[in-house]
């Protein structure tokens, strides 16, 4: 049988591969340990360690690979439509405070490239929400007001760059997007020059709070610490039940080689056709690759492959002569009331840290993360915007009670419907190479996988989190789990959490 040529992945990854990292095979003893290097966690170490802590980065599988090297890139403080919302939710100060971490986390950013003089590609752009349907004009026109009464330099235009018409746009002038990978590389590497530790390969898989706390990865070996930060996209440690509040969104990416001359000159989105967002990059040979990103959906829902073509089928209608050069996915946390979490774990956690659901705008919230949870660690100046992002908080959560509702009832309706809904397919033997399905045999569901070459691989269809039904996402080649976003290979080991532990394996 012929294979199939593999499609390149992300953009980020390939441009700067990086090199491998070692594990940890030792305990150790520092002032902090961070579990997870993406941008919050390698913001936060970054952070800590110029402030004189002994950090230790603990990484699952190699850094800033994760989520932070499958983004978009892009760093602006209008995230699509949030001032409004949390005008009328939170009031006018709530919004204001949102505004200014978010724009001071862009010129901290703006900073550090100067400072480490990272070659980032950075480059300074207006960013856009937009919307060509002329019934969300009155939305648009209530975002650019409430953006601009909390500080950011919005307006509502009609004209973008974009080479099609717009019924309407919020635009919100010198914002920036950047090479993540190249910035967050060489954070690890000032990291490292001011004595940091970075541990790749290392999965966390216990945490043990206490004075100090003790944190346990896979291999066995131990990180004894005064504090942790959790900042592993999705919590792997979630004793005050984040999950409950936290919903993962998965959107697929697809890059196109464009001439400089077609660039639309700015950081564009819309909340239509399951979001439609796009940027470019600079490109070696003087052209720009264009990157657009959407299809929002669940994890383990629909097919991902038909998903893929309709986000390649938008970009070759609106970008003639386009074609895909690159494509991957990107997953992301959404909290109930729209407002990341960061700061003490749970309510009687005293050393121990998060960051997480930053709603798709993990860049920005994730170097925001990073000074606050430095202050809070260190005892310095706290930010004014602490209480905004506080984990334990109660009021927003409580007057956002319906979508709190309505994400539980989804997770609810996968964990028992899933259950009773007939598998994919009858047998194995129905399996075509280089696919998977959940196959009931000798009345267990098991999550089988036939490989390219014939061999099956089957494991239990149980996710290792909370043990709702995995399904299998023949673009990524992998398991899903729809209820909480924990991802897995055909073969069971865990890609991205919450889950710690991989499939259980199982006979044929």
């Amino acid at each position: 049988m012929t294979k199939k040529p593999p499609v390149p992945g992300s953009y980020w990854i390939e441009s700067a591969p990086g090199g491998p990292g070692a594990p940890l095979d030792r305990d150790v003893t520092v002032d902090v340990a961070v579990i997870g290097a993406g941008v919050a966690g390698l913001s936060t170490a970054w952070e800590l360690a110029r402030a004189g802590r002994r950090v230790a980065v603990l990484e699952a599988g190699r850094i800033a690979a994760g989520v932070s090297g499958h983004t978009t890139g892009k760093l602006t403080a209008l995230h699509t439509l949030v001032y409004d919302r949390l005008r009328r939710t939170r009031g006018a100060e709530a919004s204001r405070l949102y505004a200014r971490s978010q724009t001071e986390a862009i010129e901290h950013a703006a900073a550090v490239v100067d400072l480490l003089d990272v070659d980032c590609a950075w480059e300074r752009r207006d960013a856009y929400t937009y919307a060509r349907s002329a019934d969300r004009v009155a939305e648009l026109r209530a975002e650019a007001a409430a953006a601009r009464e909390a500080g950011l330099p919005a307006s509502f235009v009609t004209e973008t760059g974009l080479p099609f018409p717009v019924a309407g746009a919020v635009r919100v002038q010198d914002q920036a997007q950047f090479h993540p990978r190249r910035y967050l590389l060489a954070l690890a590497d000032d990291l490292r020059a001011h004595g940091a530790q970075i541990y790749e390969q290392s999965p966390v898989v216990g945490l043990k709070e206490g004075h100090p706390c003790r944190v346990t990865t896979e291999s066995g070996a131990r990180v004894t610490a005064r504090d942790v930060v959790v900042a592993t996209h999705y919590p792997v440690f979630d004793r005050a039940l984040l999950f409950a509040r936290l919903a993962p969104r998965r959107e697929l990416v697809v890059t196109a080689p464009i001439p400089a001359d077609r660039d639309p000159q700015g950081m564009y989105i819309t909340p239509e056709h399951d979001t439609r967002s796009v940027r470019t990059v600079p490109r070696e040979d003087g052209g720009r690759l264009l990157i657009v990103t959407g299809e929002k959906f669940t994890p383990g829902t629909g097919d991902t492959t038909e998903r893929f073509a309709r986000l390649e089928a938008w970009t070759a209608a609106h970008f003639p002569g386009a074609r895909r050069c690159h494509r991957w996915a990107t997953q992301d946390v959404f909290p109930s009331d729209g407002t990341p979490l960061v700061g003490l774990l749970h309510p009687a956690a005293r050393h121990a840290y998060v960051a997480t659901g930053f709603g798709g705008w993990g860049l920005s919230g994730g170097i925001m993360a990073g000074s606050l949870l430095t202050a809070l660690i260190t005892g310095r100046e706290q930010p004014p915007w602490k209480d905004l992002y506080e984990p334990r908080r109660v009021g927003p959560v409580l007057r956002d009670a319906p979508r709190l509702l309505r994400q539980q009832a989804d997770v609810a309706r996968h964990f028992v419907g899933d259950r009773l809904r007939s598998p994919g397919v009858d047998s194995v033997e129905e399996l075509p190479p280089d696919s998977g399905a959940v196959v009931r045999l000798d009345g267990r569901r098991r999550a089988v996988y036939r490989d390219p070459d014939g061999a099956l691989h089957a494991v239990s269809a149980r996710c290792t989190h909370l043990g709702c039904l995995v399904a299998f996402n023949a673009a990524e080649r992998s398991w899903d789990c729809p209820c909480h976003g924990s991802r897995f290979t055909p073969e069971g080991r865990v890609i991205q959490g919450p889950a710690t532990r991989p499939l259980e394996q199982r006979d044929i």
